[in-house]
């Protein structure tokens, strides 16, 4: 995570959020934020995607991921519990 940003990376960060919201009103994110330890904090996005290759292809247009701000890799999911609202899809 980038703490005590320069100016370039504030604007990167500001293109990854953009990025987030624009995959929002897509459909495809369905949650995104960052832990919130003092040290060691990382962030998380899950999303859909139709397979393997589209799912790499979404998180390596993060511009933050583009610009090598975030390190970011792949993990399949699968949702074994969740509340109402958020059941298989």
């Amino acid at each position: 995570m980038v703490t005590d940003a320069t100016p370039d990376e504030e604007r990167i960060v500001g293109e990854h959020v953009r990025y987030l919201l624009a995959l929002k009103e897509r459909g495809i994110l369905i949650i995104a934020g960052r832990t919130q330890e003092s040290v060691g904090t990382f962030g998380l996005t899950v999303f859909e995607a139709d397979d393997e290759a589209r799912a790499r292809e979404v998180m390596e247009q993060d511009p933050g991921v583009r610009a090598g701000l975030f390190a970011a890799s792949l993990h399949p999911y699968a949702v074994t519990v969740a509340r109402d609202g958020l059941e298989d899809r």
